[in-house]
């Protein structure tokens, strides 16, 4: 019996376009995601690293590029969050069914960027529909690590059995799965997370 719901951010609640970067980042010279890039983000992901570090990391790589087209790309990921998604968290939050968790790989310059475009008003509604809202640059851990996972349910005492995790990313779930966590693996585009329903 599901009693937990653990919930991914981007792609699950908040629109994201993720070539929208690499397309952005070509105009200055951008051709592949090197051994370099992906480190650094994911350094940056886990809070390794200040906002204003890594972006003067990237004006050393893409030096034609100003700091300010760099972050301007960087955000170009982050789209809208959709009313009705809102409304559906804020409805299940208020039948008290679940224990409700937020569990994100992000960054500060996308969640800065998140509560401009969603507004603070709408971006707290969202945050306090969940008991924890954990931040992979705030807790320095990200997904698919099996130590984040392990991380959520230790703080929280929660059994893998009685937890559901959704994350659009396979690999993501696939990790959780490994620790007895249920998994859906949302498919982006063609399930929304208000189908939640059908999934318990």
């Amino acid at each position: 019996m599901i009693k937990n719901i653990i919930f991914d951010f981007g792609d699950i609640f908040i629109n994201l376009d993720k070539p929208a970067i690499f397309k952005h980042m070509a105009l200055f010279g951008f051709t592949e995601l090197t051994p370099e890039l992906d480190t650094l983000a994911k350094d940056y992901e886990m809070g390794l690293m200040s906002s204003d570090s890594y972006v003067t990391a990237l004006n050393e790589i893409f030096p034609q590029a100003d700091k300010e087209r760099i972050v301007s790309a960087w955000n170009s990921i982050i789209l809208d969050f959709p009313e009705h998604r809102l409304d559906f968290i804020e409805k299940l939050k208020k039948q008290n069914t679940y224990r409700l968790f937020l569990l994100s790989n992000t960054n500060d310059l996308h969640i800065t960027y998140v509560k401009e475009t969603m507004g603070l008003d709408r971006y707290n509604r969202f945050k306090n529909c969940f008991e924890e809202f954990y931040l992979s640059h705030e807790i320095h851990m990200r997904k698919p690590n099996a130590d984040i996972y392990e991380y959520v349910l230790t703080q929280n005492g929660l059994r893998p059995t009685e937890t559901l995790f959704i994350d659009d990313t396979k690999e993501n779930t696939d990790s959780a799965s490994l620790l007895g966590i249920k998994v859906w693996n949302l498919s982006v585009g063609q399930e929304d997370i208000t189908e939640l329903t059908k999934r318990i």
